[in-house]
């Protein structure tokens, strides 16, 4: 039950209260909505783990993985040798400010939420034919009959015309997508790793090529594959949901 008043109250006289307060009720409604999908997937990410001992040795039915890209990664390389440090006159090595940009790179990976493993992929750019080939690679890592589950963004190359011709070729079942909320990039578990991974690994990092570069990072995911780390959701799971 509402104000009396509101039962005469023009469309026309709401909708100018909700622009002038920027209230958008609809949209509200669109991002509840879509955020309950995705915590759906990762309590059933819970369930799975809850299971895996039971099901050891067999193939899994069902692979959940959290993908995104990280573009725009910068290969820097120096204009001079870095002076090591010196006893008494400073205590850690010295770096010209001076830096030269060799070009970017994009990062496109994904965390399978169940096990850990990073599936990653270094490339020039990141477009529909780059994110195909990584799906490939995906189809590929998991057997036949398994049900690959993503967690991904509205980027266009996720719902381009070449990876819905590319999608409707692969079995019925093998790829399912769950999209995240516009603005809500934060429900998505790999974000958390790309921003471990530029604390870790890309900050202040200095290359003699963008290959090197390419070449660094794989290696930092290769170590991070050897004793991977399963990435948990910590929200609640039941209220939104």
């Amino acid at each position: 039950m509402g104000h009396e008043c509101l039962a005469t109250l023009a469309q026309g006289t709401l909708c100018k209260i909700l622009s002038a307060h920027a209230v958008k009720p609809h949209k509200v409604r669109y991002f509840a909505a879509k955020m309950a999908e995705v915590l759906c997937v990762y309590r059933e990410v819970e369930l799975l783990k809850q299971s895996e001992g039971e099901q050891a040795g067999e193939a899994p039915a069902v692979a959940i993985v959290s993908y995104d890209e990280k573009p725009g990664m910068q290969a820097i390389g120096t204009t001079a040798p870095d002076l090591p440090p010196v006893p008494r006159r400073h205590p850690s090595v010295s770096r010209d400010h001076e830096y030269v940009r060799r070009g970017t790179l994009s990062l496109l990976a994904g965390i399978d939420l169940v096990t850990g493993i990073v599936h990653a992929s270094v490339e020039e750019r990141h477009r529909s034919r780059e994110f195909v080939a990584f799906l490939q690679r995906l189809d590929a890592a998991y057997p036949p009959a398994t049900a690959i589950t993503l967690i991904l963004d509205n980027h266009s190359a996720h719902v381009s015309r070449e990876t819905n011709a590319w999608l409707a070729a692969q079995p019925a079942g093998r790829f399912t997508f769950v999209f995240t909320p516009k603005h809500g990039s934060w429900l998505n578990l790999v974000e958390g790793f790309f921003s471990k991974l530029a604390r870790s690994v890309l900050r202040h990092i200095r290359v003699a090529s963008k290959q090197e570069l390419k070449d660094r990072i794989m290696a930092a995911i290769s170590d991070i594959n050897r004793d991977p780390v399963v990435h948990t959701w910590t929200y609640s799971l039941s209220e939104p949901a």
